[in-house]
Parts: C-alpha cells; sequence; structure tokens
C-alpha cells in the first residue's frame, strides 16, 4: 500500500506568506480614504443700512429744444457759430440781407411825416372854424366836415405808426438770436442761401443740455413706493424726481418719470439710454451677503457657512432682495458669519474647505 506524501515545507511557507499578503491588501482596502479639502472664497455677513431702489432703462432728454427757423425771407448773409457750439440766449445766430426791410421802415417813417403835416393842417383848420362857426360865418355842417377830416387825418397818423413799428419789427427779425442757452446741432443752411419765413426745415436745432432730463418707466405695482423729489441716479449723475405722469400706459402696465440733472460736467447727452436707479426707501441694519454666495436648490435657497476646524454648514436662508451685487438676508444668518462665495458645486455638509486668498 502506497505511503502518502510529506508536504514540503518551503511551498507550506510560501503558501502562508500569500495568504498574508493577502489579507494586509484587504485590511488597507478597507482603511478609509482620506477626506479631500475644497480650495474656495469666502465672505463675511455684514450688518448695514442698505437703500432700496428700482431700477430702470432710461433715455436722456434735453430739458428744452428749440428748431430755429426765420421770421423773415430773404438772402443769409452770415451764420456767427459753428456748428456743435454752446450759444447763449440772445446770441446772434443769423444775419438776413436787411436792405429790403431797411427801406420799407424809411417809406413809413415818410409816410408818417408827410400825414402829420396834414395832421397839422387839418387840426389848424379845426381851430380856424371853431371860432366861424361861434359867429356863424360858416354852417355846422361845413364845420364837421372840417372836425371828421382831422379826425381821419389822426387815424392815418396812428395807422403811420403802426406801419413804422411792424417795419421795424421786421427789420429785427433780419438777426437771428438764440431763444435759450443751449448746444447747436447740425447747421441746415449755409450763407448765401434764399431763407424764407417760417419754412418747414429748421435752420438749426438747439438743445438745453444743462439741465437735462432722464425719461424712464416703473411698473404700476411700484407706483406707491415712489415720492416726488426722490433721489435719482443715471450713471454717475445725481438728480432728483421732477415729474409723474398722470396715467399709467394701460399698453405696458408701467407709469412715466423724469428726473432732472444739473449736468455740468455734460456726463449725460441727448438721446443716450442709461441705467436709472431710484431711492425709494432704506432699510436699516440690513444683513447683507454677496450674491454670488446664495445657491438655489430644491428645499429653495441656501448658502454654505464656514464653521470652526474649516468645516461647512448648508444653512437654509430668507431672502429680502438682491440689488446688484449684494443679497439682503431676512433670517437664516448671523452678523458676522463667513459665507462661501465660490466653489460651491464641489461641497457637500460633511466638506472640509480651504480658504483661498
Amino acid at each position: 500500500m502506497p505511503q502518502p506524501r510529506t508536504a514540503n515545507p518551503q511551498s507550506a511557507l510560501v503558501i502562508a506568506a500569500l495568504i498574508s499578503a493577502l489579507a494586509i491588501s484587504c485590511a488597507e482596502k478597507k482603511e478609509k480614504p482620506r477626506e479631500e479639502t475644497v480650495p474656495v472664497t469666502v465672505a463675511q455677513v455684514v450688518q448695514k443700512d442698505v437703500p432700496l431702489e428700482i431700477r430702470a432703462i432710461g433715455n436722456v432728454q434735453p430739458l428744452s429744444t428749440v428748431a430755429v427757423r426765420a421770421l423773415a425771407s430773404g438772402q443769409l448773409l452770415r451764420v456767427w457759430f459753428r456748428e456743435g457750439d454752446d450759444v447763449a440766449k440772445g446770441q446772434v445766430l443769423f444775419s438776413i440781407d436787411p436792405r429790403p426791410y431797411q427801406a420799407t421802415l424809411q417809406q413809413a417813417q415818410a409816410n408818417l411825416a408827410r400825414d402829420e403835416a396834414q395832421l397839422r393842417n387839418a387840426e389848424a383848420q379845426v381851430a380856424r372854424y371853431e371860432d366861424l362857426v361861434k359867429k356863424d360865418y360858416v354852417t355846422k355842417e361845413e364845420y364837421g366836415k372840417i372836425v371828421a377830416d382831422a379826425g381821419a387825418a389822426r387815424a392815418v397818423v396812428a395807422a403811420d405808426h403802426a406801419a413804422i413799428e411792424n417795419a421795424r419789427l421786421q427789420l429785427s427779425y433780419c438777426e437771428i438770436r438764440s431763444p435759450l442757452n443751449g448746444r447747436t446741432g447740425s447747421l441746415m443752411v449755409h450763407p448765401g442761401n434764399l431763407v424764407r419765413a417760417n419754412d418747414t426745415d429748421p435752420l438749426v436745432v438747439i438743445n438745453q443740455i444743462e439741465p437735462v432730463r432722464v425719461q424712464f418707466s416703473v411698473p404700476q405695482d411700484q407706483l406707491s413706493a415712489v415720492h416726488p423729489n426722490a433721489d435719482v441716479t443715471a450713471g454717475n449723475a445725481r438728480g432728483k424726481l421732477t415729474f409723474i405722469d398722470n396715467s399709467v400706459d394701460q399698453r405696458t402696465g408701467t407709469i412715466a418719470l423724469k428726473a432732472t440733472f444739473d449736468n455740468r460736467n455734460r456726463a449725460l447727452w441727448p438721446g443716450q439710454f442709461v441705467t436709472v436707479s431710484m431711492k425709494v426707501a432704506q432699510r436699516d441694519a440690513a444683513l447683507v451677503v454677496p450674491a454670488r454666495a446664495v445657491q438655489n436648490g430644491q428645499r429653495g435657497q441656501y448658502v454654505y457657512v464656514v464653521k470652526p476646524g474649516n468645516a461647512v454648514e448648508m444653512r437654509t436662508i430668507s431672502v429680502f432682495r438682491t440689488i446688484g451685487q449684494e443679497t439682503i438676508i431676512d433670517n437664516g444668518l448671523a452678523a458676522g458669519e463667513t459665507v462661501v462665495t465660490d466653489g460651491q458645486l464641489r461641497l457637500t455638509p460633511k466638506s472640509k474647505v480651504e480658504i483661498k486668498g
């Protein structure tokens, strides 16, 4: 009967070593991996007074605009400004050939001199006939005719005075002056051209841009927050609300407003579109965080709050309003707490963070 073979001692050692190595490998696999720290940027919750504003897109309009037209017909002799110049009220802008109007004035003055002489003669006749009619040297009918002739002469003189005033007025129209302080636009007519009184096309358009207005509209549901003389900003310019329309536009559900700006630095230009901010109230001691710290989830809005030991807490919050780059918090945070502003996508409630910057 064959004897059983004795196991090789070396093979047993190899098998034991393999089993030991396998056990160590399994043990290593069961060890927890090290937690990875997530790099983030943070900001503190700040408590401060925040102005509450209504924002809209506005259009800059000149305070006044005048299309300058000729009131007298004639040849344009001279233009006294350059296109785009600032002009003052009363400054001469255009000169029209005055010679026809000067001749008309001189003729009216000559007519006046002639008719005044006739009036003096008629009045002298009245004085003579007044004595004669008392002495019955002339009839009352003759005297009445002399008096009537004097009255007619007096009316002719009055008409001559009116004609002179009209001629002087027409002559004054040969100098066209600026009706306001403003800035000129493109010149429509050049010297040498014939201009007509009250022509459809203006000679130039002048816009008053100091001060200037900005027109904008707000939704009708915000009308209750709007009050006259409210502070308004447009870019870097500051002004006051000076106009609230008397009705809501039924097509858009908005109401038109206008704010006036002194515009001494010419920051606003007619026709320009600007972002308008109007202060309607102020929230005192408001809790404010950067708007990018606020995230939206299935349970609403939340932020990640950095806790001691660089741990984070996912905190549900209630937002009052976002204004520009800042969000006002109603509840859920306290002043001085630290919130994550960048890197939230890699965070979980069990994450550790590494603060950058």
